[in-house]
């Protein structure tokens, strides 16, 4: 069977540093689409899609957040699985009916996240597991009738609806984008913040933060057997 065919909703400014983590890390055939720029799939024709993250909140009116939020909502109303990650998350949460809003704060940096029940997107990591954060809005409600799987105590990390997978945390990126993306909030946060945070960007957390990459092996293997399912149901 030929590799899934993943539709890459690419909604950040540092969009070749994201491409460049989600194709490493994907193990399918990934179409990219620039959302910044109105890029958006003519069609729900894929297996599967992914929102990354962004510098925008889902709450802002903008042209290209509204095009998005419309796209998803019709690919996930067609039964396509989806995964969001960071801003993904949120906006898969507000397009499904959940609550997004400003924390008035910054989680940054490797910080430590429990699973909250079973979840198969989880699947082979520890109950408490560590990854790289980067956020200033959260899901304060998940969508009505999603499971809720990973939480600490900035809120909800990660939350399914059906076929739709949310994880607020970053397991998509290596250290250099750790650093970049640290560095790139020294205008917003102080000087001792942001040491720290570079200061905890090392190999020892880092090769415990890559344990998270294996959900997307697992999102992928769950996006072949609803193929599989539709072909045999067919």
């Amino acid at each position: 069977m030929t590799r899934p065919r993943i539709a890459l909703l690419n909604a950040a400014r540092m969009a070749d540093d994201t491409r460049r983590n989600f194709r490493r890390e994907l193990d399918a055939e990934v179409t990219e689409f620039d959302c910044l720029s109105g890029g958006l799939p003519d069609t729900v024709r894929y297996d599967a899609f992914v929102v990354t993250g962004s510098f925008a909140s889902v709450y802002w009116d903008r042209e290209w957040i509204g095009r998005l939020k419309t796209w998803v909502g019709a690919a996930v109303e067609a039964g396509l699985p989806a995964l969001g990650v960071c801003y993904g998350h949120q906006l898969l949460a507000d397009v499904l009916g959940g609550q997004v809003e400003s924390m008035g704060e910054y989680e940054l940096g490797y910080r430590t996240i429990e699973q909250d029940g079973e979840n198969r997107l989880l699947d082979g990591l520890d109950e408490e597991f560590t990854a790289f954060t980067s956020h200033s809005d959260r899901v304060t409600e998940a969508p009505p009738g999603a499971t809720v799987f990973a939480r600490n105590e900035y809120g909800i990390h990660g939350f399914r609806k059906n076929r739709v997978f949310a994880v607020q945390f970053h397991p998509e990126y290596d250290m250099a984008t750790a650093e970049s993306v640290t560095r790139g909030k020294a205008d917003r946060l102080p000087e001792e913040r942001i040491r720290a945070v570079l200061d905890g960007i090392h190999e020892d957390n880092y090769r415990a933060a890559r344990r998270t990459r294996r959900l997307f092996d697992n999102f992928l293997d769950y996006v072949v057997e609803r193929r599989i399912e539709g072909v045999t149901s067919g």
